[in-house]
């Protein structure tokens, strides 16, 4: 029996603006709803199940997500994600707002752990600020505070009896706290968190995006790497054989331009540089694709549980001319890395005739990369 999750995305947000449903809208580097499937998935809930618009369904989610068209209100969409779920093999089911992607991982434990004792479990925090009463911008009364709480999710259930609930509710329930209640269920309280907030205004989403920032291990690497020129009738950069008539010199292929990019994936990592993992004292490298040593840099970096958001590299040449073939490097380099062409930047300088490649006696290259874990 396991603890699973639906997360309730099929609303439209209009109050929050944009082009785009609240959900789908960009939000530090993602998109809200990945940062809150990765915050229910990282809880080992399991099976989780997306309930969404019937007009998103082909939007792009992990292969592992169960995703059902919702239907015209909430309750409704939350039925649709039970009916999701097998009794037989799920015992509690925490239900959790799209909209809030910033929920701590404790505040999902809490919940969990109340649920071995309870019935049903919700997040809340305490009403703190005096409470008015308002009519036409006026202050018509207060009103007390004691005993109020702002309701927050996930908020958890055993399954069998939130079905129950669900089927003998008539509709129309704000969250599935009051449907729970409305069939009798007691339903215990377990502490929210500030940062836990539901986008539903334009602003809300700078908010939010502060708090993922401060939950972000941010990674930041150079590269830099110099290969002469030799005898030969072309060089390789990023990946691309460009015809020149010489070639470069190195141990590998002296791929200089994809040498500096893995050495800032490594730099980003504290890992070293290609030396380090490559010794070119090894004759199994001798020569070797470079293409090799970028998908390890890659990989290291994946296994580590960072995702590469974007790389940027300058190649420092008189000759041969980059900018013809600057595409084709992009497009190369995107696919060794397995990033969108977007996230890699080649390009080119001179250095006016000064030093060693405006004597056109090699090429120099600079990288940075940023590498990003949540």
């Amino acid at each position: 029996m396991s603890d699973a999750a639906i997360i309730v995305a099929a609303g439209r947000g209009s109050r929050a603006g944009g082009p785009l449903p609240k959900q789908w809208q960009p939000l530090a580097g993602r998109r809200v709803a990945d940062w809150t499937i990765a915050a229910i998935r990282k809880a080992g809930l399991w099976p989780i199940v997306v309930v969404l618009h019937p007009e998103d369904m082909g939007q792009e989610l992990p292969s592992d997500i169960l995703r059902v068209p919702g239907g015209a209100s909430r309750d409704a969409s939350v039925r649709a994600g039970l009916a999701a779920l097998d009794p037989a093999k799920v015992e509690n089911v925490l239900i959790h707002d799209v909209a809030r992607p910033c929920v701590p991982q404790q505040v999902i434990a809490d919940v969990r752990d109340a649920l071995q004792q309870a019935e049903a479990a919700a997040p809340g925090l305490p009403v703190t600020d005096a409470l008015w009463r308002g009519e036409a911008g006026q202050v018509t009364g207060t009103a007390p505070r004691e005993g109020l709480f702002r309701a927050q999710t996930p908020q958890g259930f055993r399954l069998g009896p939130l079905l129950a609930a669900h089927a003998a509710h008539p509709g129309g329930a704000a969250d599935d706290v009051e449907v729970a209640r409305a069939a009798g269920l007691a339903v215990t309280i377990t502490p929210g968190a500030e940062e836990n907030l539901k986008i539903t205004h334009p602003g809300d989403f700078a908010r939010a995006e502060k708090i993922l920032r401060g939950q972000m291990d941010i990674r930041l690497g150079n590269g830099y790497d110099v290969h002469a020129f030799t005898e030969g009738a072309g060089v390789w950069l990023c990946g691309v054989e460009i015809p020149h008539d010489r070639a470069l010199l190195g141990h590998s292929d002296a791929d200089v331009a994809m040498h500096a990019v893995t050495d800032a994936i490594y730099g980003a990592l504290a890992e070293g540089d290609i030396g380090r993992h490559f010794p070119p004292s090894d004759p199994q490298w001798k020569g070797a694709a470079s293409h090799i040593f970028l998908a390890h840099a890659v990989e290291l970096a994946a296994s580590k549980g960072y995702a590469i958001s974007n790389v940027d590299c300058t190649i420092i040449c008189e000759v041969p001319k980059i900018g013809p073939h600057a595409g084709a490097m992009q497009a190369r380099m995107a696919e060794i890395m397995g990033l969108e062409v977007s996230r890699i930047s080649v390009k080119a300088t001179t250095s006016e005739k000064l030093g060693f490649t405006g004597r056109k006696e090699g090429i120099a290259s600079i990288a940075t990369a940023l590498l990003v874990k949540a």
